[in-house]
């Protein structure tokens, strides 16, 4: 059922009121820290969705309280659900591939962002993230809601510092 859902969202949006066809995408104001490529139908930029942390910020945040392996103790990340930032490029594929700012890349299937509140996090303790604090951007996973989400795989999708997203047929 997940699957299908991912077939019909690019469906939904060339049909809505505010369809794909005409539905445009800000130009990004400030730094552009993300870019969508791949199989989006809004860009902002030839072939591409830019966006600066004004744009992710704008989108709904969802805030997780979560333990990673990576901080001690509960932590507090906040950013738009990756599966809303990916209509907000009207993107559809199976499977997300995020890479870092140092070409680290890491490959999600589509079902995760379905199946999970995985978020692309701006926020860690309600402060934005610096490079050396594994901002701007990271991915984060549920882990505290869903236990079977600690494992290797899960956490090895949890990109940091990311730069761009591909969306991969």
């Amino acid at each position: 059922m997940l699957g299908f859902t991912r077939y019909l969202l690019p469906v939904f949006l060339l049909f809505s009121a505010g369809s794909a066809v005409s539905q445009t995408l800000n130009q990004p104001q400030g730094a552009v820290i993300l870019e969508i490529s791949g199989q989006v139908a809004v860009t902002n930029t030839e072939g591409a969705a830019q966006f600066d942390l004004e744009m992710i910020e704008a989108l709904d945040q969802l805030v997780i309280d979560v333990e990673t392996p990576w901080h001690e103790g509960p932590q507090q990340f906040s950013g738009p659900r990756i599966v809303d930032l990916m209509a907000a490029a009207a993107a559809s594929g199976s499977e997300l591939r995020f890479v870092a700012i140092n070409d680290y890349a890491a490959n999600m299937p589509w079902d995760d962002i379905e199946a999970h509140d995985v978020i692309l996090a701006s926020r860690h303790n309600g402060d934005t993230m610096s490079v050396r604090d594994k901002g701007p951007l990271f991915v984060i996973y549920p882990f505290n809601e869903n236990p079977e989400l600690r494992n290797e795989v899960y956490y090895g999708r949890s990109v940091w510092q990311v730069k761009a997203i591909q969306v991969l047929p």
